[in-house]
């Protein structure tokens, strides 16, 4: 469970015995830095090497010596001190609905519900108010290097081409499937009644998808699976690394095409094949090419002032008939605003799901309601789509991400460093 709570990240390249760690008391009242003017107290330097010496030996990793981790650790949490603190003076907040959309991811990924999350995080010695407020300090930073960091990175087409140019040959492309399931949870005792109303469930969802409603809010309303928030999408996988029901439900399906209701020991089941990729066939998917125009909350714009801003914009386009794209450039707190928030053509899976649900569901010139997803408020219009062969796009994108988490690694930290430059620091750990 600890591997989801992120917590402080350390270099790990040490070999040093476990015994060099010998705990000593620290005086909780004494300041260890001061970063501006904050201070760092021996009480939150304490509780760090505790936590992150109990993360490095769940994870048998030896310890270095105290006093290297000790500067490791404080000079983690100076860097963090600093960190939030431009966040505040730049407005940047985390709302209690980001928070619970975080937790739920959380808990999602590791097939818990929030009270077996809170039992987890008890176990490995963490608090649920310690979780909370390291993961909103977590969020915090992340909205912070987006903005200051991440947001100014450019990946240009002469930069992929060289780096394709280099990249080892690449292998021929194995099929992968992205299929997504509806889950009823039904015991594997369970009585027949019980059986026959999970049935006539499974077969209202049939009936109302062949209706047309998408098969991603169908498996919001009524999956059990951790997966149902999502729309039951379970990413992209070669077939023999699905469920071996799974492999054989859709093997002899279309793209779109659902299963029959299927019966396992944890329930019923089903499944809808909502794409491929790769093989002899090639990469032909249905592409999406949209324009969004995206607000952020702030502290002095909370998520209600938000949504009524986008509300009137949504009302300014559909019944005033103004451009989306005058409207993004003018409004949009993204860096496609100078396009008029066009988005080019997105694949399936290129956005988070909250986006690419709601983008889904428009039909073309189709405007959305106002949509709030990890990185603000959003509204979504579809301009166009089509269905092609996208391997070379794919590769390409793939070589774009690539070159940009490399920049953006390069440029944090360099940024990190410019940050701590420009601070007040005073170190004022003392050893016996």
């Amino acid at each position: 469970m600890h591997r989801f709570i992120a917590l402080v990240l350390l270099p790990l390249a040490f070999a040093v015995a476990a015994d060099a760690l010998a705990q000593r008391a620290i005086p909780a009242d004494r300041i260890v830095a001061v970063v501006n003017d904050e201070a760092v107290t021996a009480t939150q330097l304490r509780d760090a090497m505790e936590r992150v010496v109990g993360q490095l030996r769940r994870q048998g990793v030896d310890l270095p010596p105290r006093e290297v981790l000790e500067d490791q650790v404080l000079e983690r949490l100076v860097l963090e001190r600093a960190q939030l603190q431009l966040a505040r003076e730049n407005g940047i907040t985390v709302d209690e609905a980001t928070m619970q959309r975080a937790i739920t991811r959380i808990g999602d990924n590791a097939g818990l519900n929030e009270e077996e999350l809170r039992e987890a995080l008890r176990r490995d010695g963490l608090s649920w108010e310690r979780f909370r407020e390291d993961l909103r300090k977590e969020i915090l930073i992340t909205r912070l290097r987006e903005r200051e960091v991440d947001s100014r990175i450019v990946v240009t087409e002469a930069e992929i081409d060289n780096y394709l140019a280099n990249a080892p040959e690449p292998q021929e492309s194995e099929r992968e499937l992205l299929v997504a399931h509806i889950l009823l949870r039904v015991a594997e005792d369970a009585g027949e009644e019980e059986v026959a109303a999970a049935q006539r469930t499974a077969a209202d969802i049939l009936e109302r998808h062949a209706a047309g409603e998408a098969f991603q809010q169908l498996a919001i309303e009524f999956s059990d699976a951790p997966d149902a928030r999502d729309g039951g999408v379970i990413g992209w996988r070669q077939p023999e690394r699905l469920p071996a029901l799974f492999a054989e439900a859709v093997e002899g399906l279309a793209r779109g095409d659902v299963s029959e209701v299927l019966r396992s020991a944890a329930g019923l089941h089903i499944v809808k094949l909502v794409d491929t990729r790769g093989g002899p066939e090639g990469d032909q998917v249905e592409q999406t090419r949209a324009r969004h125009i995206l607000m952020r909350t702030t502290e002095v714009l909370p998520d209600a002032e938000v949504r009524a801003r986008l509300e009137g914009l949504r009302e300014r386009i559909v019944v005033g008939g103004e451009s989306f794209e005058d409207l993004a450039k003018v409004h949009s707190d993204d860096l496609s605003a100078a396009r008029g928030g066009d988005l080019g053509w997105i694949l399936p899976g290129d956005t988070v799901p909250e986006f690419e649900r709601a983008m889904d569901a428009l039909e073309p010139g189709e405007v959305s309601e106002p949509v709030r997803s990890p990185f603000g408020w959003h509204l979504i219009q579809v301009v166009e789509r089509r269905v092609q062969d996208v391997s070379e796009d794919r590769l390409r994108a793939q070589a774009r991400n690539a070159l940009r988490q490399r920049k953006s690694d390069e440029a944090y930290e360099s940024w990190l460093r410019e940050l701590r430059d420009t601070a007040y620091i005073d170190i004022r750990l003392l050893r016996d």
